[in-house]
C-alpha cells in the first residue's frame, strides 16, 4: 500500500494555481484523461467483451463544445494534460477539430492521444494540424495470429502503417504493450527489437482488472520485474531514467547502447497511486477520480441542460471537479482481499 505522507512530500514543491484541485493527501491533478466514445472497431480480451450490446449513440457522447468548456475551466484549476481516450477515440468523427479547439486554449502545455493505430493512417495529419502533441498507440504482437486472439479482429497490418506514418510525424510517439502469460509473452523481446530499430520508446503495461469478462486473474499478469529481467537477458543491463514527472506512472531506462528507450507501468505489482495526478472524464459526461472508482460525478446535465433548464457556471462545474477529487482514495486496493473491479469495463471508463 502506498504511503499518503508521501504523496505530500511529491506535491510540495509542485505550483498551486489557483483553484487548484488537491485531494485529501496532497496529490495535485494537472493530467485530465477525456474519453470522446466508447466505441471500438476491435475487442480487446483485456479491455471489452467479444459482444457488445451497443455503444452509446451520438446523443449521449458529451458534445465537443462541453468538451472544450471543462477543458477550459480545469487549466484554470491547473490541468495542463489533456489525453483523448476511447474506446478508440479516431472513431470519433471530426476528432481533428476538437484538437484544434483544445490547442488554442491558453495554459495547455499538451494534448496526447491513446489509440490502437488502425485508422491512423489516414488522420495523423489532421491531428498533427490541429495542435496534437504526443501519441500513444497499443501494439501487444508482431504475429497476426496472436493480433487476432488479442483483439478478436484482423488488422495488425494496419496498426503497423499508422505506427510507421507517427514515427514520420513530428509527434511524440510511444508504444504500448500488454502481455498476457498464455497468449503472447514470446512477444516480449520481438516488440523490443521492433521500437528499437524505429527509435521510440516501448512500455509494457501490466494486465489489470479491467476486462469486463471477469476472467482477471493474477496467473495472467507478467509483472514489470519479470519482463524487465526478459529484456536485460537479451539486450543488456538497463540504465534508469531520472524521473522529471514524478506523477508519471512508468519507470523509465534507456539501453546501454542508446537506441530507444523501454518503460514499465506496473500497477498490479508496483502501484504508483501516491503519486496518482489524473482525472477521468467518461464519454457520456461523467467525472472519475480512479479508473478503480466506484463512484462518479456527473457533469452533461451541467454543461447540455434539458430544454427549458438552465445552464451552469464555470464555478459550478468547478465545484463538481472539486467533489470527485475530494473523495479520491489513498489507492486503487488491487492487492486488498476484499478488492472488486468497476462495473464498467475499460472502454467504458477511457483508457
Amino acid at each position: 500500500m502506498n504511503d499518503p505522507t508521501r504523496a505530500s512530500e511529491l506535491s510540495a514543491n509542485q505550483p498551486r494555481p489557483i483553484g487548484s484541485l488537491v485531494d485529501r493527501f496532497g496529490r495535485i491533478h494537472t493530467s485530465l484523461r477525456v474519453s470522446v466514445t466508447d466505441a471500438c472497431n476491435i475487442r480487446c480480451t483485456y479491455c471489452m467483451p467479444e459482444k457488445v450490446l451497443g455503444f452509446l449513440p451520438q446523443d449521449r457522447l458529451l458534445g465537443f463544445d462541453s468538451i472544450v468548456r471543462m477543458v477550459r475551466v480545469l487549466v484554470g484549476a491547473g490541468v495542463r494534460k489533456v489525453r483523448l481516450t476511447g474506446g478508440e477515440p479516431l472513431m470519433r468523427p471530426n476528432l481533428s477539430q476538437l484538437v484544434e479547439r483544445l490547442s488554442a486554449i491558453c495554459g495547455l502545455e499538451q494534448i496526447a492521444l491513446t489509440t490502437n493505430g488502425m485508422l491512423l493512417s489516414d488522420q495523423i495529419d489532421g491531428l498533427v494540424a490541429g495542435g496534437l502533441t504526443h501519441i500513444n498507440i497499443s501494439l501487444d504482437t508482431l504475429r497476426e495470429p496472436a493480433f487476432r486472439q488479442i483483439s478478436r479482429r484482423d488488422g495488425l497490418d494496419r496498426v503497423l502503417e499508422g505506427i510507421q506514418a507517427a514515427v514520420e510525424s513530428p509527434l511524440h510517439v510511444r508504444i504500448n504493450a500488454l502481455l498476457l502469460r498464455d497468449i503472447n509473452l514470446e512477444d516480449c523481446l520481438p516488440l523490443v527489437a521492433y521500437a528499437r530499430k524505429l527509435g521510440v520508446v516501448l512500455r509494457f503495461i501490466e494486465f489489470m482488472p479491467l476486462d469486463a469478462n471477469r476472467s482477471w486473474n493474477l496467473t495472467q499478469v507478467v509483472s514489470g520485474a519479470e519482463i524487465r529481467r526478459l529484456v536485460e537477458g537479451q539486450f543488456g543491463a538497463l540504465v534508469p531514467q531520472d524521473r522529471a514527472d514524478a506523477s508519471q506512472p512508468s519507470r523509465d531506462f534507456h539501453f546501454s547502447d542508446g537506441v530507444g528507450g523501454i518503460g514499465f507501468i506496473s500497477p498490479v505489482s508496483e502501484p504508483f497511486c501516491s503519486s496518482c495526478n489524473r482525472l477521468r472524464l467518461t464519454a457520456d459526461g461523467k467525472f472519475r477520480n480512479c479508473l478503480f472508482g466506484k463512484q462518479e460525478w456527473e457533469v452533461k446535465p451541467l454543461l447540455e441542460p434539458s430544454p427549458g433548464q438552465v445552464g451552469c457556471t464555470d464555478e459550478e462545474l468547478l465545484a463538481v471537479v472539486k467533489a470527485c477529487v475530494d473523495h479520491k482514495h489513498a489507492s486503487h486496493g488491487i492487492s486488498d482481499s476484499d478488492f472488486q473491479p468497476p462495473a464498467r469495463a475499460m472502454y467504458q471508463i477511457g483508457g
